[in-house]
């Protein structure tokens, strides 16, 4: 039996927000890849680190689909080229977190990775999970404070250690990519309302950064959706995580859906 082809929809907006004039997340919509990466505030050039990580990644676009070791060469690669930005002041550093097409026993498969304290979440069923494990001292400790991250792209760590989940795709499956910008100003069940109660991708994306800006803006923010469309059938399946050694202006910026 013929696997089935599975094609996305996507869609990403982006703002600074009300208190940093720069921009230092960036992100990436280009199958076979979906990502964000939020530069490291207080560190130097961490937009130019960020971008740093879309570049690489961007190397990617010829592939149809990639398997746990592209993505861990690809974030050592990445790691290496922030480390090359260092200057004079604290070294450049960046977080990771996206999905990535794959496949394992020939069905379609979300790849999700993370490095850092962006998320990835998967939506489903009406219901949002947080795939993605926060790379933070606030997750492991209580009361932490929230902007001191444990792993990261550059940032003086030589090796990043990755985690990664690989999840069967599902018809109507919508993984939602996004930086603390989002997440620590907008709650799930509005994040989860508004993805399921629009229709059109881009203005789910567009409402999203809006409602961040509304509850302050205080960081920038960033995401990217990611809606699975089979063309005919469907798979299912349970999470299988994997943590992997270590290798290696006031308006919103519109995503191009592809």
């Amino acid at each position: 039996m013929t696997p089935p082809s599975m094609g996305v929809t996507c869609a990403a907006a982006t703002h600074p927000g009300l208190v940093r004039t720069v921009n230092e997340d960036s992100w990436l919509t280009l199958p076979p890849v979906f990502l964000v990466a939020d530069g490291m505030g207080g560190h130097e050039s961490g937009d130019l680190a960020s971008r740093g990580v879309v570049d690489v990644f961007r190397g990617l676009a010829a592939r149809e689909w990639l398997d746990s070791e592209d993505v861990v060469r690809t974030i050592n690669h990445a790691a290496a080229e922030v480390a090359m930005l260092r200057g004079h002041g604290r070294a450049p550093g960046s977080t990771v977190s996206g999905v990535a097409l794959s496949r394992r026993d020939g069905e379609p498969c979300w790849l999700v990775f993370n490095v850092g304290d962006s998320r990835t979440y998967l939506l489903r069923d009406a219901v949002l999970t947080q795939v993605s494990v926060d790379h933070s001292a606030a997750a492991q400790f209580a009361g932490a404070p929230r902007n001191i991250i444990t792993r990261a792209l550059g940032a003086g760590i030589e090796q990043p250690e990755a985690d990664q989940w690989l999840i069967p795709a599902r018809q109507g499956d919508v993984v939602v990519i996004c930086s603390d910008g989002l997440s620590n100003e907008v709650s799930s069940e509005t994040i989860t309302a508004t993805v399921r109660l629009t229709d059109d991708l881009q203005e789910a994306a567009n409402r999203l950064v809006q409602f961040a800006l509304d509850a302050g803006g205080r960081d920038n923010v960033t995401v990217v959706l990611v809606r699975c469309e089979f063309a005919s059938g469907a798979t299912s399946g349970t999470m299988d995580r994997r943590t992997l050694p270590p290798r290696g202006d006031g308006r919103i910026e519109y995503g191009e859906r592809r």
